[in-house]
Formats: structure tokens, C-alpha cells, sequence
């Protein structure tokens, strides 16, 4: 059963489209009627994409993968930004950088870069700077922070990544489909859901219905990783139990064998003592 209920949904306006004539005929199955010149989503599709999303997304993260959430239209940066460092994920909420992902070498030189500026104010280089210099230095690590600050825990490349809007984020899609990174977003009805793996028919400019949606999307994400440290925990108390099993077994007394009687032979009695050598005692 969907954890994400109806009422809620419409309540957030995740139903409003766009104006009719703004609309992409690839989204008539996801709409359910017009209305005062504005398309309506079918909020029973949503669901159903919401929890397939969600069932997908479940499994990355529990396999102990990354995902990139990308978002830098108004509405949603903020959402995005406070939802996902909760579940510690890299996000973009500022410009996307042409090449992030295609060329991901040149983004890894540019998050060293940030990650030298800093050694360099705890190793003592920095006091060695002149006053332009140190200017300069704190300059660049602005900006780099700005750009990749969300990401610089990203040491490879995603194994899938959030869209919200399509449009607006167009290159960053066309960066996945390029690396074939499987692809989840939020589709407004003026998009192309054929262009996402795993659309999402849902209004992508109220940042209510962009909440909710992120709600549950993080939420699942979440069980994953809780998920994946319970099975890791279980490993290792296993392999605990297995290993304290082996050093008793190895530190127990080892029993001598019994000596074989030869066939044919009585086994040994001790002879009775004679009276001689009761005296003697």
C-alpha cells in the first residue's frame, strides 16, 4: 500500500498543470482533465509513479550507492539543499556545471582544488600568503564552494539522479541518458516523460508539491541506508559470534586417544598386591 495518501497530494496542489496550450502531448496519459484553461494530473498516476520511483531508489541506496538530487530553480534549492543532506546525499542547487557528469575527471580537480585551500589554512602555508594572495585564495574557494561544495563527498560518478523540471535542467539530463545513469524527475505537463526512466507527473513550480514528493522520495531513500547498516551489523556480529566460536573450540582440552588393544590379547588388569608388599608399605 502507498504511503503517500491522495488527499495530501491534492492538498499541495501536486495536480496543477500547466496552461493548456504550454502542454506536450507525450503527458496526455498522465492527465486527467482540463479546467479553466489549465491541464489537471491524474493524482492516481502520480501515486504509482511515486512508489515505483521510490521502490527503485530504495534499492540504490541500500546497495550503498550515491544519488544526485539537481534542482536550481527557486522553488525547489532550498527544499532540495535541507532534504538531502539530512539522508547525506550530493545535491546541485546552484548552476550546473557543463560537464559535472561527462566530464567528471575535471569536476574531481576542481573539488581537490577546494580541499587544498583548506589544508592550506591548517598546515601553516596560509600565514606564509601575502594579504592579495590570501584575498585571491578565499575568493576561489567561495566560488568553488558554491559550485561543488554539495558534491565534493561525490568520489564517482552517481549510480542515478532527481531531477526537478526537466526543462530547466536540461543538460544535466542529457549528461545522464549520455553516461546512461538511470534517471528519476519530477514531469510538469509541459514536459517529456519519455525522456526519464522513472517520470513523475506532478506540478514542478509549487515548492508544497515539490516537498511532498521529495518527502517520500528521501523518506525511502532513508530506509535503504537504515536497511543496509542493519544487514552490515548482522555481518559483523555473525562473524563475531564465528570468530569467538572458533578461539573456544581451539583453546579446549584436547582429549588422549585410547590405546588399541590387539586382537586376540585381554586387555591389562593391574595385578593385586601380595602380602610382601603390603608388610613392606
Amino acid at each position: 500500500m502507498s504511503k503517500v495518501k491522495f488527499e495530501d497530494l491534492l492538498n499541495a496542489g501536486v495536480h496543477f498543470g500547466h496552461l493548456k496550450r504550454k502542454w506536450n502531448p507525450a503527458m496526455a496519459p498522465y492527465i486527467f482533465e482540463e479546467k479553466k484553461g489549465i491541464h489537471i494530473i491524474d493524482l492516481n498516476k502520480t501515486i504509482a509513479h511515486i512508489d515505483s520511483a521510490s521502490a527503485a531508489l530504495k534499492q540504490i541506496a541500500k546497495s550503498g550507492k550515491k544519488v544526485l538530487f539537481v534542482a536550481t530553480k527557486k522553488q525547489a534549492k532550498d527544499i532540495i539543499a535541507t532534504k538531502v543532506s539530512e539522508i547525506n546525499m550530493p545535491f546541485v542547487t546552484e548552476r550546473w556545471s557543463g560537464g559535472m557528469l561527462t566530464n567528471f575527471q575535471t569536476t574531481r580537480k576542481s573539488i581537490r582544488k577546494m580541499t587544498s585551500i583548506d589544508k592550506m589554512q591548517t598546515d601553516g602555508t596560509w600565514n606564509t600568503l601575502n594579504k592579495r594572495e590570501r584575498l585571491f585564495k578565499t575568493r576561489q574557494r567561495e566560488k568553488l564552494e558554491k559550485n561543488f561544495g554539495s558534491i565534493a563527498d561525490m568520489t564517482r560518478q552517481p549510480a542515478a539522479i532527481f531531477i526537478v523540471d526537466i526543462i530547466k535542467e536540461h543538460i544535466a539530463l542529457k549528461e545522464a541518458k549520455r553516461l546512461n545513469i538511470p534517471t528519476f524527475a519530477i514531469v510538469d505537463t509541459n514536459s517529456n516523460p519519455s525522456l526519464v526512466d522513472f517520470p513523475i507527473p506532478a506540478n514542478d513550480d509549487a515548492s508544497k508539491s515539490i516537498s511532498i514528493i521529495l518527502d517520500e522520495i528521501c523518506g525511502s531513500i532513508k530506509e535503504g541506508l537504515t536497511e543496509r547498516k542493519s544487514a552490515k551489523d548482522a555481518d559483523a556480529k555473525a562473524a563475531a559470534d564465528k570468530k569467538v566460536a572458533a578461539e573456544k573450540k581451539a583453546a579446549a582440552p584436547k582429549e588422549a586417544p585410547a590405546k588399541e588393544t590387539p586382537a586376540g590379547e585381554a586387555p591389562a588388569t593391574k595385578a593385586p598386591a601380595t602380602e610382601e608388599a603390603k608388610e613392606e608399605k
